[in-house]
């Protein structure tokens, strides 16, 4: 049975998907959807929150939320999309990499990802993903196997989330990101074609199910002419 937050959530975004809420539309306030779903605040925030981090609405303090122009997002960083599903999106030949894939015991490293100590083992994957013939991202992922019990090759060849969600029936719901700027490590140089560039964007990502269980750590490291954020700011008043 699908939270309570879920369900304003999936309204909301079904409204704003056939028109209901126009671009540049406020939907209701908080105060509204309380009333109008019957929930509390903290679910009402938790929607709009999953609302605003998948591209369809920017909130400001002490105002109702706007209807953003979705496809204005170029990089994933406001939604969750697979490699795959964003570049067969823009169009590009890319090819992924598998350089590794192995089950990780080490309690103190598992501890030092999740902050977990319930976790005994979780899957250790490293992926070189290559768009248009050029290595430009690494991809070190993490997944707990008390949620991805078992994780093919193929999957991690072709696409992880459509192998969770279409084999293995998880939710993925929302996301927490940081991006920061470092200098190429060893591995960088050793993975990636950086030819003049001795700086690499990171992206580290915690990524959990509709239920709130956090189930998988990313490190993304892009080469710098590959990546573009793209997002939405408003001056207060």
């Amino acid at each position: 049975m699908a939270s309570k937050y879920v369900k304003v959530y999936s309204a909301l975004k079904k409204q704003i998907e056939v028109g209901e809420y126009g671009v540049g539309q406020l939907i209701p306030s908080e105060g509204e959807l309380m009333q109008e779903y019957m929930v509390s605040r903290d679910t009402v925030r938790k929607a709009l929150g999953m609302l605003e981090n998948q591209g369809y609405i920017q909130k400001s303090r002490g105002k109702a939320a706007v209807v953003v122009e979705k496809k204005d997002y170029k990089f994933p960083f406001s939604e969750i999309a697979s490699f795959k599903e964003l570049n067969e999106n823009l169009g590009r030949r890319t090819e992924t990499e598998v350089e590794n894939l192995e089950i990780l015991a080490d309690k103190k490293r598992i501890m030092g990802i999740f902050e977990d100590d319930r976790e005994k083992e979780v899957y250790e994957l490293l992926r070189i993903r290559k768009i248009e013939g050029e290595r430009v991202i690494i991809d070190h992922d993490y997944f707990k196997r008390s949620v991805v019990a078992n994780l093919p090759l193929r999957a991690c060849k072709d696409s992880v989330y459509a192998y969770l969600e279409k084999e293995l029936g998880i939710q993925i719901g929302y996301a927490s990101k940081e991006i920061s700027v470092e200098t190429a490590s060893e591995e960088d140089k050793k993975y990636l074609d950086l030819g003049e560039y001795n700086l690499v964007v990171v992206v580290k990502s915690y990524t959990y199910m509709r239920d709130n269980c956090l189930f998988q750590f990313t490190e993304s490291r892009h080469r710098p002419d590959h990546f573009r954020f793209v997002g939405f700011a408003q001056r207060k008043e």
